[in-house]
């Protein structure tokens, strides 16, 4: 008799340890669901071809500046005159020669 509650005892820790392990590994995988992605950075060449993205590099920004005639350097739009001068244009919508 005290071999069958043994038995019996065994058998209740083992689907109580088994309910656990799932419940576990449940919340495991929402956990991992919920993960937020990093923010979008652009690829060099990627910003080479587009002069519209944001650079902090003064050579891509002069190479943008000869290809495209404009290019964003630090979060500000310069543009090439027609005269080969280099401007960006203020808030007031002036144009400011460098």
């Amino acid at each position: 008799m005290t071999n069958l509650f043994l038995i019996l005892f065994l058998l209740i820790v083992f689907f109580v340890l088994l309910v656990l392990l799932f419940f576990l590994k449940q919340k495991k995988s929402l956990a991992k669901k919920n993960t937020i992605s990093p923010t979008y950075v652009p690829f060099l060449k990627e910003k080479e071809f587009n002069p519209d993205i944001s650079t902090d590099n003064w050579d891509l920004h002069k190479h943008r500046l000869n290809k495209f005639r404009r290019s964003q350097y630090k979060g500000l739009t310069f543009f090439i005159s027609s005269e080969n001068r280099i401007y960006y244009l203020s808030e007031e919508g002036d144009k400011v020669y460098c």
